[in-house]
């Protein structure tokens, strides 16, 4: 057999073997792989093939050059946008909605900045209290923000109390209030929820605890919510109250088969990276997390909607 035929044949199973591989058919192999990602673990590509213009709904830029917030408890390393940019070509989502975390207080400044490096495919939520100005909501509006964050785990910025006042605010510009509450916290707090005038988006799935899971009352009052159409629920975060862990968040991936259920149509995907809660030597694997969805929404049409058609909806992308 000559070198040229041997190369040949060489070449036609590398060939087939990558078209496989983008069929979901095969996995890629190790030495195939994508390169590694910053605060990612793994480097294998998902089985799931993003549809284009899928959007990742919640990820956070650390950067250095922004001071942290003197109150603040979570204070990762830099996470920067291009860091994010290989996890995109790994997953294969294009747009993105950037938070600003925790870790900044209410200065903005980091997610604008990355958004404006992002440009047209990202959209941003920030996190305001009681002070900010309409000249200032309008400023952000017209950068692409498109809702404000109350985090009250890693609590400091923004209280309960400013909720009502800020979602009548925002509600005006036709934002939406996320919130980022553990499920007995939104127990508490279940009659303010009903009041806000604004859309309501939960983080990761409302944090509900587990073993409860949908037995937990917060997730009957979510669902309360869900019904009356004005809420949506980040898929996110498989990893934060899990009992089961990886690689099959089974205990996490029940809620969420839960929510796609009652209302595919409010249900938006994220990755949460750089998983700023994870310890750096315990990143989850976003590959791992990208194939839950094919778990949790188990029709492709359905997928569809997750990542492309939702998230058009609540953050304002063009089609």
């Amino acid at each position: 057999m000559s070198d040229n035929t041997c190369e040949r044949r060489t070449f036609l199973k590398r060939a087939g073997l990558m078209a496989l591989a983008a069929t979901g058919a095969v996995r890629i192999p190790e030495s195939h792989a994508e390169e590694p990602v910053p605060w990612s673990s793994g480097t294998d590509l998902p089985k799931l093939k993003a549809p284009a213009n899928s959007c990742d709904c919640h990820m956070h830029i650390y950067d250095a050059h922004f001071p942290a917030d003197p109150g603040a408890t979570l204070r990762p390393a830099d996470a920067l946008v291009d860091d994010y940019r290989r996890l995109q070509k790994r997953i294969g989502t294009t747009r993105n909605v950037v938070v600003t975390p925790s870790t900044y207080g209410t200065d903005n400044r980091v997610t604008l900045d990355a958004m404006a490096k992002f440009g047209a495919t990202a959209r941003g939520v920030v996190v305001v209290n009681a002070d900010v100005t309409d000249t200032e909501l309008k400023r952000l509006a017209d950068l692409g923000v498109r809702g404000i964050r109350f985090n009250l785990v890693q609590a400091g910025a923004t209280t309960v109390e400013m909720m009502e006042p800020l979602s009548t605010r925002v509600n005006a510009l036709g934002w939406h209030v996320q919130i980022h509450m553990l499920g007995d916290q939104i127990v508490k707090i279940e009659d303010l929820l009903s009041k806000l005038p604004s859309p309501i988006v939960f983080d990761h799935m409302g944090r509900i605890p587990h073993p409860a899971g949908t037995d937990h009352p917060a997730f009957g009052v979510i669902r309360k919510l869900i019904d009356k159409g004005r809420t949506w629920i980040k898929l996110s975060g498989a990893y934060q109250d899990t009992k089961v862990g990886p690689p099959s968040y089974a205990d996490t991936s029940g809620v969420a088969q839960a929510y796609v259920k009652a209302a595919p149509e409010r249900m938006v995907w994220a990755s949460d990276w750089p998983h700023p809660t994870q310890k750096e030597n315990e990143k989850a694997n976003d590959a791992v997390l990208f194939d839950l969805l094919t778990e949790w929404a188990q029709n492709e049409v359905t997928r569809q909607r997750i990542l492309v058609q939702n998230p058009a909806t609540l953050y304002g992308f063009s089609k």
